[in-house]
């Protein structure tokens, strides 16, 4: 009863197991085309060939409409262009170097040289206003002052 009970029981977990296998339209090639390819269910920020969520309604027929493509004898940049043309350039998970989209890739290197840019000139005005690193000498009359109108203070606080 005991080895029938386990049985039943790495039955059920198998069975649990299964629906999280991999998908078998994840090939090297369908994940070369893949990649490149956003995915657009609106739940996750993956490409078609990462996507992981289970019957996605994007990423499940995009894998099969490239693994016809592929089988068709088309190349990666004629399925690329056929996403493109349905869906337009926002396919595609990164933008085309091109245009206006090369801001895109700069940016980051222009935000890097402007804050180093604003640090070296921060630490350039810093060295103008530093102090002095020896203190005047004291005036006995005006340090006997201060020490007159503490005490005169001090008397009305008593």
């Amino acid at each position: 009863m005991r080895k029938f009970r386990n049985s039943l029981l790495l039955l059920v977990l198998a069975a649990v197991c299964l629906p999280q296998t991999a998908t078998q339209l994840v090939t090297p090639e369908i994940r070369r085309v893949g990649d490149k390819l956003a995915c657009k269910c609106g739940v996750c920020n993956n490409t078609v060939a990462t996507c992981q969520m289970l019957e996605c309604h994007y990423s499940l027929p995009a894998r099969q409409k490239i693994a016809t493509l592929q089988q068709q004898g088309r190349s990666d940049d004629t399925i690329l262009a056929s996403f493109v043309k349905e869906s337009g350039i926002s396919a595609l998970s990164s933008p085309p170097a091109e245009g206006f989209n090369i801001l895109g890739y700069l940016m980051p290197i222009i935000g890097i040289v402007a804050g180093l840019g604003a640090i070296l000139l921060f630490l350039k005005k810093s060295k103008q206003y530093r102090i002095p690193a020896t203190v005047p000498p004291l005036d006995n009359e005006m340090l006997a002052r201060y020490k007159e109108r503490i005490d005169k203070d001090m008397a009305k606080l008593e």
